[in-house]
């Protein structure tokens, strides 16, 4: 089964991938937006992003559950190891929920605007970009506190984390760059360019981590990063401003 979110009209709509047919909407909270499965793939976390809540659907049921107040503005969200972890851009905060209880841990300072975010694959640590502040917020889901801050590109709006945890790549929408961040020092590397005016506003990682691949949403086109060289493939061209990626496992 297939989730969609439906910003406008509150709901959530599975998709039989057998049969290929929408199945009856599930009504959520405001505006939902991002999605993300629990470990065991049992329960899909929803970010109602007008409500400040996010809404869990049991999956076998096609139901939802009980929504869990957040922060403002709950943009992205990440599940891994027993922890949903969300950013709550509108009050500049990440909000952490055990999916064990599907209640609120707690909730710490961000940065500024923070809209979105990576977990470390052990899940202990949270990779958070701050829109305003151009920086890269390193957050401990174990205890909450706030570990480094790292200056990246202008207007950072997408963050990867490779399988191995080493590595950070941050899309820098205003300066069309991928910012490197080798997570056990905190340095920033040398930013690598994907081209004038061409926005890149998503990346994913893919299995291995040899490869990015990378959105430039104003170009419609996708670029592959290879990490190890750090060397772009020439512009795939796609549709009209992609805005989302996701690779096979």
């Amino acid at each position: 089964t297939a989730f969609v979110s439906n910003t406008l009209s509150d709901t959530v709509t599975p998709i039989d991938l057998r049969t290929g047919r929408a199945l009856a909407p599930i009504p959520v909270g405001a505006d939902p937006r991002a999605l993300a499965f629990s470990g065991d793939g049992g329960t899909l976390y929803v970010c109602d992003w007008g409500g400040g809540e996010v809404t869990p659907i049991d999956v076998r049921a096609l139901r939802a559950l009980a929504p869990i107040p957040v922060g403002s503005w709950p943009v992205a969200i990440a599940v891994k190891a027993g922890r949903a972890v969300v950013a709550d851009s509108g009050s500049d905060a990440m909000t952490e929920i055990n999916t064990r209880t599907d209640r609120v841990v707690r909730s710490v300072a961000a940065g500024q605007f923070p809209d979105a975010l990576a977990l470390t694959p052990d899940g202990r640590t949270a990779e958070v970009v701050d829109g305003d502040t151009d920086q890269l917020t390193e957050l401990s889901t174990e205890s909450g506190g706030a570990g480094r801050r790292v200056k990246v590109g202008n207007s950072p709006v997408a963050v990867a984390v490779t399988p191995s945890g080493r590595t950070a790549y941050v899309a820098n929408a205003i300066s069309s760059t991928i910012t490197p961040v080798d997570i056990a020092s905190g340095h920033a590397r040398r930013p690598i360019s994907v081209g004038a005016y061409t926005y890149p506003s998503a990346l994913t990682v893919a299995p291995g981590g040899r490869t990015v691949v990378v959105l430039d949403t104003y170009a419609g086109t996708v670029r592959l990063l290879r990490t190890g060289t750090r060397h772009l493939s020439p512009a795939i061209r796609v549709g009209g401003y992609p805005s989302a990626v996701a690779v096979t496992r």
